[in-house]
């Protein structure tokens, strides 16, 4: 048969339709399992569902166990922080743009007589907030910023579910911005704030703001701890704050600064905020410094401060060169009052103080804190650096009276001296050739100012020995064996001596 008859004949089509459907169901078949395969893999890929079902869970429920903290200090410590609705008479010049800064944000607007013009002095509304910290028999203590209460003529406690209390001041200080005010009452249902230790907390614990901000009663919001020991407050406020992000605004001065304990860690006090209004930057007194406040508000109607009796100023890099005091930690003392504990302690200027009671101290603003919380009537350690040497000193310590601690006539020596290689100065107005040290301040009515010394003097020689650096100034200055000093100075290039008398 030929090749053309044979490949149409019968047979030879049933054996190629066989092989052609063994080809096609062997695609088939590859297809099916190729698909199976990759349903495999995706049901696989698939199977951690339970898993991660069992993870959302557990966020859920670490997410509602801190809700419920939440939840615990709004029941427990809402009720103990309370509005403070206060009225106070401002003299007409001194109501100005100054009061509704950042830090002064609970007043309002003055009130006139309804024509326009104050007659005399004229009242201002506002509010801030309080914390119920104490209780005795029916007199409920509440503690709150001096800038809110301190001179306040009407204040009146507003309390978390509306009740209403007449409030008096009981004390205040402006130095720690602290107030505290009481409201008497027999109702037993008085919630009393829990006072934590403000030394324990870190950066990045929870912070809870409570507070009435803008009127608002009872208004709670969280953030965390920023940073510690913050300086620098407004008003000369000399406490290391604590910096958080808690929404605080006008309003909040006085309330509450919550750990998620439920414990009150801080008194909100400023902000910092161009436009008045919280940006995140908010600042609380840490609790402890307000501990003693309150019981000295309670027994004294102030707070007593422990007194040494220095003047302290920082230094400038080449300044803390000449006395070797570069990079160290610690506080100048630039001035000595006559007759203060430092004084009888044998504290000079020059010294450079690095420890109070077996503690090492940090700053300037940290030997302030740490000497006004002294126990007034007890001795105190000292470290100190004098002329590149560690020594020790013991002060008792005196309570500070402010009229005394602001009488500069009594300050030794009256006047400050800086490195002529100090970044302060103008190096090219600088004499060429002059060794000595630069006057950059007199305290009037100081010796140093009867003397006849003045900013700007170049003191190059005291009782004929020369004067090359700032330590050389110290050493002579503190020489005990010259009651009186021999000063040469070189002022617009002119040699000119003065007698500097020391008593």
């Amino acid at each position: 048969m030929s090749l053309l008859k044979r490949l149409y004949s019968r047979n030879f089509f049933v054996l190629n339709l066989v092989l052609v459907g063994a080809i096609f169901g062997f695609a088939l078949a590859f297809a099916g399992f190729s698909f199976g395969a990759h349903h495999g893999q995706a049901v696989r890929a698939e199977s951690p569902a339970p898993l991660a079902s069992a993870s959302s869970g557990s966020a859920i429920a670490s997410a509602l166990a801190v809700q419920d903290a939440f939840r615990s200090i709004a029941d427990n410590v809402l009720p103990a922080i309370v509005e403070l609705d206060v009225t106070e008479n401002v003299a007409p010049q001194q109501a100005s743009p100054s009061d509704q800064m950042p830090f002064r944000f609970f007043f309002g607007q003055p009130q006139d007589n309804g024509n326009g013009q104050p007659p005399g002095d004229m009242q201002t509304k506002g509010l801030g907030s309080g914390i119920i910290v104490r209780r005795d028999g029916n007199t409920v203590y509440v503690l709150t910023n001096n800038h809110v209460a301190g001179d306040a003529t009407s204040i009146t406690a507003v309390l978390s579910d509306g009740r209403e209390f007449k409030a008096q001041l009981v004390g205040h200080d402006d130095r720690l911005d602290l107030a505290l005010v009481k409201f008497e009452t027999s109702d037993k249902n008085i919630t009393i704030a829990t006072l934590g230790d403000s030394s324990a907390l870190h950066v990045g614990d929870w912070a809870i703001a409570i507070g009435s901000p803008f009127g608002y009663v009872s208004s709670m919001t969280v953030g965390i701890v920023s940073a510690l020991g913050r300086s620098g407050g407004p008003d000369g406020n000399i406490s290391d704050f604590i910096q958080t992000d808690a929404s605080i605004n006008k309003g909040n001065s006085g309330g509450a600064l919550v750990n998620i304990k439920g414990e009150v860690v801080g008194i909100n006090t400023w902000i910092a905020s161009p436009t008045g209004t919280s940006v995140g930057l908010g600042f609380s007194i840490p609790i402890n410094n307000a501990k003693k406040a309150i019981d000295d508000f309670i027994t004294m109607k102030h707070i007593e401060y422990g007194w040494l009796g220095v003047s302290l100023r920082e230094l400038d890099h080449a300044t803390a060169t000449d006395l070797g005091v570069d990079g160290q930690k610690g506080a100048f003392v630039a001035h000595v009052f006559n007759g203060s504990p430092a004084a009888k302690a044998g504290f000079l200027p020059g010294d450079y103080i690095v420890g109070i009671g077996g503690q090492d101290v940090k700053d300037q603003a940290d030997v302030v804190r740490v000497v006004g919380d002294l126990s007034v009537g007890k001795n105190a350690g000292f470290r100190v650096i004098r002329d590149g040497t560690t020594i020790e000193l013991t002060a008792h310590i005196e309570a500070r009276d402010p009229k005394i601690a602001a009488n500069d006539g009594n300050l030794f020596p009256g006047i400050d001296v800086i490195s002529l290689d100090s970044q302060d100065l103008d190096q090219s107005k600088m004499p060429k050739g002059v060794a000595g040290v630069f006057v950059a301040n007199v305290v009037p009515k100081s010796m140093a100012s009867v003397a006849g010394l003045n900013p700007g003097d170049i003191i190059t020689a005291m009782n004929g020995a020369g004067v090359k650096n700032v330590r050389d100034f110290y050493r002579q200055l503190n020489n005990p064996k010259a009651k009186n000093i021999s000063i040469t100075v070189n002022r617009d290039g002119q040699s000119v001596t003065l007698a500097y008398a020391k008593k």
